[in-house]
């Protein structure tokens, strides 16, 4: 039996002349938390979709828990949970009236049901809730109960779309507590996200942008392979006059606003620290703070979209 629960071969999707997936490959083991992570419109919720049986490939092929997605899409639906950005809940239904209309979707027998709704409500911390109307629940409790009715079949593997897209913080860290335990107890969760603070939680990530694969590997193995140059974060006043002025200097290898500081790739640290300070005093722009960081999967990413665009000359 092979190790991989998805098996993706150049993959494609094009829409009239626009190439919305372009040719991607890449395998998800069973069991890990696999990351797909790009901006909006990278490509990613058009990949899900295939993989999920919901959008015929234009070429390439994917295998989805054995089946093949192209040739039998039934079969890819029936072996999956899937988790779209809408959470896939109906709004008039109550909480209980949601779990037993997906428990009818999936022919689970009335036994089957009757114990994993209790699961539902418990994992979602809905006990006592059960004939709320799900139009009244917080987005935190929506999201968990959407969840719940996702996995309620007991798949094997998991699709989650943009699962915490318009979420509060405390709601984020509770839900990737869950895929944390149902990646323990051995599914395979896809999960895309826009979010990079999420994809420390993955065991693999895919960067992809304009539709194409720019980076593949663990966040650690990501960060040690893309930033191999020091990294300042520079406080200081005028921020994006800093920006535009580092971004001319050829010491500098790269520059990116990161919340109200700059984020500086230089090549060498003392060298750049000596020249930093002076360039931003000779543009009279006030210098309150240089500190070496550790790089973050957002760096990696911008480098990786920098160097993906100088490639293909945008």
């Amino acid at each position: 039996m092979t190790s991989s629960s998805i098996e993706v071969r150049a993959l494609s999707k094009r829409f009239g002349a626009f190439t919305a997936v372009d040719a991607v490959s890449f395998d998800v083991r069973r069991g890990d938390i696999f990351g797909f992570l790009g901006a909006n419109g990278a490509g990613k919720s058009t990949t899900i979709r295939m993989l999920c049986g919901l959008l015929e490939p234009t070429s390439g092929t994917a295998l989805v828990a054995g089946h093949d997605i192209r040739r039998s899409p039934e079969k890819v639906k029936r072996s999956i949970g899937y988790m779209s950005q809408k959470f896939s809940l109906y709004e008039d239904l109550t909480v209980e009236e949601n779990i037993r209309f997906f428990g009818g979707v999936y022919n689970m027998a009335a036994p089957d049901l009757a114990s994993r709704l209790r699961w539902v409500l418990e994992m979602a911390g809905l006990r006592g809730r059960e004939h709320s109307l799900t139009r009244n629940l917080s987005q935190g409790w929506k999201q968990r109960l959407a969840l719940g009715c996702a996995v309620l079949h007991e798949p094997g593997i998991l699709f989650l779309d943009e699962p915490t897209g318009g979420v509060d913080p405390v709601s984020r860290r509770a839900f990737w507590d869950l895929i944390n335990r149902l990646s323990e107890d051995g599914v395979t969760v896809f999960v895309t996200t826009h979010y990079l603070d999420e994809a420390e939680s993955c065991n693999d990530i895919r960067l992809i942008h304009a539709g194409r694969i720019v980076g593949a590997g663990s966040p650690s193995a990501l960060k040690a392979s893309t930033i191999r140059n020091p990294i300042l974060e520079v406080e200081c006043g005028r921020t994006v006059e800093a920006m535009d002025l580092l971004r001319r200097e050829p010491w500098v290898r790269d520059v990116s606003i990161f919340g109200v500081n700059l984020h500086v790739g230089v090549v060498e640290e003392a060298e750049g620290r000596r020249r930093l300070a002076a360039r931003l005093e000779q543009a009279g722009i006030p210098l309150r703070r240089i500190d070496r960081i550790v790089p973050s999967l957002e760096d990696v990413f911008l480098r990786r979209i920098e160097d993906s665009d100088k490639e293909a000359g945008r």
